[in-house]
């Protein structure tokens, strides 16, 4: 750890009433008490340095792709914008690229695609930035962040210090990290730092939909561009645009549940569809559960789950965090009861 530098900060601007309907993916009409924006690591010095942190408890944002805002948050929201992307390092093989936390993800992806460095092209089309993306651990089509992750440089509220976590350190796991833990409300994620591969790729398309869209296509040797194609492709056919239709992606995680309830499950259900998870347990998609629960496409006054990806909650114009909410729990209500299985909200939830 060191402590942060002192010296030639500017500090950032505070802002009061700022209005958040636009820094949500969601669309919900909020409104900040206070905000503030950083695009350098050491304003966060700055901020501290003024009692900031102990004083206020701010709620950090990215890119307000992950959170549902159930009322006007009483905390200040620090949104963090820092910006900037660069090679630190390189062999023969592999490259360390170094991220500013504020980079938007799927920006950083196409980049490094269209630089020849793989490992993430899988990962195409996630919103959010790149200081979220550890946090989150995000996944997609049989990639996971944390087979790429290198290190990432976080500011701690608790302590004003700047600290290094390495890969072990980040305690990840499927759609988690020691940051929704332990360091949650306490670590700002100012840089992450990802160790990409160089030709030849090792490619993976082990995932269901990407092997029958490429096969569709006669692709057999694809490339991680065409793997990229693919993913987008394969989303947008799926998800929707949160720029036309207000949403957090997937609202909840995909299930783990162990093989004794699968098997029970099955019984009732032949075409379960499951994927093996860690120590001999299965994931099933929380998206066929919701389905088969009956609230695919499903509306309520402003709020439903998508038609094409049941998942997937929307808001269709003037729904309210709290609609938002209560909707999400009434589904976690009905898969409870129809499977005896617990959703578990992907979304962070500010109530």
């Amino acid at each position: 750890m060191s402590k942060a530098s002192k010296d030639q900060i500017v500090q950032p601007e505070i802002k009061k009433n700022v209005t958040l309907d636009s820094l949500n993916t969601l669309g919900v009409k909020s409104t900040a008490v206070l905000f503030t924006e950083i695009t350098e690591k050491e304003q966060l010095s700055a901020l501290a340095k003024d009692h900031f942190f102990k004083r206020e408890h701010p709620y950090t944002i990215g890119g307000g792709s992950n959170i549902l805002l159930t009322k006007n948050p009483s905390a200040p929201i620090l949104k963090v914008s820092i910006p900037g992307i660069r090679i630190i390092e390189e062999t023969r093989d592999d490259i360390l690229v170094k991220t500013g936390a504020g980079v938007e993800w799927h920006s950083l992806v196409k980049w490094a695609v269209d630089q020849g460095f793989g490992g993430i092209e899988n990962l195409a089309l996630i919103p959010g930035t790149a200081g979220a993306a550890p946090i989150q651990n995000i996944g997609a089509y049989g990639v996971e962040l944390d087979q790429v992750f290198y290190e990432l440089e976080a500011f701690l509220t608790d302590t004003d210090l700047f600290k290094t976590f390495t890969h072990d350190e980040c305690r990840f796991g499927y759609r988690d990290s020691i940051f929704k833990k332990e360091l949650k409300g306490i670590a700002i994620v100012c840089s992450v730092t990802l160790k990409l591969k160089k030709e030849p790729h090792s490619i993976n398309t082990d995932y269901y939909a990407l092997q029958s869209f490429l096969a569709d296509r006669n692709i057999h040797q694809p490339t991680i561009g065409d793997v990229f194609k693919a993913v987008v492709a394969i989303r947008q056919s799926k998800l929707p645009d949160p720029a036309t239709l207000g949403n957090a992606g997937s609202f909840f995680k995909n299930p783990i549940v162990d093989r004794h309830i699968f098997e029970v499950l099955i019984k009732d259900y032949p075409d379960v569809p499951s994927f093996p998870s860690i120590d001999g347990m299965l994931k099933i998609p929380a998206g066929w559960l919701i389905e088969k629960a009956g609230w695919k496409g499903r509306r309520v006054g402003d709020v439903g789950t998508y038609e094409n990806q049941a998942l997937v909650i929307v808001n269709h114009g003037n729904a309210t965090g709290e609609e938002i909410y209560q909707f999400a729990m009434n589904i976690r209500k009905s898969v409870r009861e129809k499977f005896g299985i617990e959703l578990i909200p992907e979304v962070n939830i500010l109530n």
